[in-house]
């Protein structure tokens, strides 16, 4: 946080110095990880169900942090704290005073699929003339939003920033914060239904960010999605897709012999070819959602062009592999059913059989179980071969699926027989929330060699 000072960080959050004598200290970056302090760091001392950030605010300090923030003063420490009531409101006063006096372009992302994607898009096309802060990893919610606004430095000139919420006046709460100058909205899906209830509440909770964006500023929204096509908005929107009343849209959209993917980019009358170096209908929207970024803030073609190729995907998100056995789309990072029925859609673009493996998706509320059943219905309806699955809803995904659904019983008895099930020549997607862990099944897949049984 260059230039903002202890000082300057009490009077934000009307917090109390222990030693006035350091007020003056120029504070770096947030941190909630002792572990992670390094020289003039300010450490939040959070107190955790297991772990209170208290105990370790004199370990904090004797590597260097600047400051400490936290609700009591350890005994016999006399190294600058800034005392608060409650620490998590004191951290988010003090971000939104950081933010405010930054004059940079913030791109603030949200959606129930595809934000990091679209955060990863977006930072590669600006790179191409920005010096760009991204969101590290997941860091998307009330704590990771101060951390990623307190490492913008001078050097940057762009900042593309990560909203993730589960519930009502949580987005709020970040974009008071964030105050975004460009919003991207991804699409209104079906998740954390068990707090918001329905796609509209997903919609009401999702657009708490306008109330923080001036009225000039610019929107991109998924044409495609009719909840964010036609809520109506103070601000400006610039809407991507495939649907013909689009801004930009994308066409000739193609599979490269690498894994990648290729479209055409129309926009005012311009075509721009452009090829990504990843596979799926979700990337070319996340390819849209970076051009469309890309212009707003002046980059030209040429950039936009160079930045998509420069796209690296990130953890278990959508990635296609050739194994040499098989063709694997390991999306087994988070799933809801808007993401798995975009997965399926990419999985029947591939060759030789399909089949889905696929685990219980969380938070969806009361009508889990029938949205699960149509998630199967979906996957035979599209042609798969095959829909494998365990859990407690296993059974609905294969109660839609009907004949080509499988229940197993446990994830060992999945994983025993994979090497029986799987041929050589298959495309399989792996696809579940996070807490199934279904990534340990794609690690699995890709061990498959030659002296697989059906090989």
């Amino acid at each position: 946080m260059r230039g903002f000072t202890i000082s300057d960080a009490a009077a934000a959050c009307g917090g109390r110095i222990s030693c006035a004598s350091f007020e003056n200290t120029e504070l770096g970056r947030i941190v909630i990880d002792s572990r992670k302090v390094g020289p003039g760091d300010l450490f939040v001392a959070f107190k955790g169900e297991r772990v209170d950030g208290h105990a370790y605010i004199s370990s904090a300090l004797d590597k260097g942090a600047a400051c400490c923030l936290a609700e009591r003063l350890p005994e016999g420490e006399t190294r600058p704290v800034l005392l608060v009531p409650d620490v998590q409101q004191a951290l988010e006063r003090i971000a939104a005073a950081y933010r405010q006096r930054l004059a940079l372009p913030i791109v603030g992302i949200t959606g129930s699929v595809g934000k990091t994607t679209a955060k990863e898009m977006i930072s590669a096309v600006l790179s191409s003339r920005f010096s760009v802060l991204k969101t590290e990893g997941n860091l998307n919610n009330r704590i990771g939003v101060p951390i990623t606004l307190s490492r913008i430095g001078p050097e940057h000139q762009a900042a593309v920033v990560e909203m993730g919420i589960s519930g009502f006046g949580e987005m709020r709460a970040l974009a008071r914060m964030a105050r975004p100058t460009i919003g991207v909205f991804t699409v209104i899906g079906h998740a954390h239904l068990e707090f918001l209830h329905d796609l509209e509440g997903v919609l009401r909770a999702k657009t708490e960010m306008l109330e923080f964006m001036p009225d000039d500023a610019v929107i991109v929204v998924n044409g495609d999605d009719p909840r964010l096509d036609g809520f109506p908005c103070r601000q400006r929107k610039f809407r991507v897709g495939f649907g013909p009343h689009c801004d930009l849209r994308a066409e000739e959209i193609r599979m490269t012999e690498d894994g990648g993917s290729s479209c055409v980019l129309l926009y005012e009358g311009r075509r721009i070819p452009a090829t990504i170096p990843a596979f799926g209908r979700h990337v070319v929207y996340a390819a849209m959602e970076g051009a469309a970024v890309g212009m707003l803030l002046g980059l030209s073609d040429e950039e936009i062009v160079h930045g998509l190729s420069r796209f690296e995907n990130v953890g278990h998100r959508a990635a296609l592999a050739d194994t040499g056995f098989l063709h694997l789309i390991d999306d087994s990072y988070n799933a809801n059913p808007d993401s798995t029925k975009c997965g399926i859609d990419s999985l029947m673009e591939l060759p030789g059989r399909h089949i889905c493996i696929l685990g219980d998706m969380l938070e969806l509320g009361e009508r889990s179980p029938e949205m699960h059943e149509e998630v199967g219905r979906y996957a035979a309806d599209k042609g798969a071969d095959a829909v494998w699955s365990y859990g407690a809803l296993g059974e609905a995904f294969c109660r839609g699926a009907g004949e080509k659904g499988h229940v197993f019983a446990s994830r060992e008895e999945l994983l025993s027989r994979l090497p029986l099930l799987l041929r050589r020549g298959d495309s399989v997607l792996v696809k579940a929330s996070k807490g199934m862990r279904f990534w340990e099944i794609a690690d699995a897949i890709r061990e498959l060699n030659a002296g697989t049984p059906h090989d």
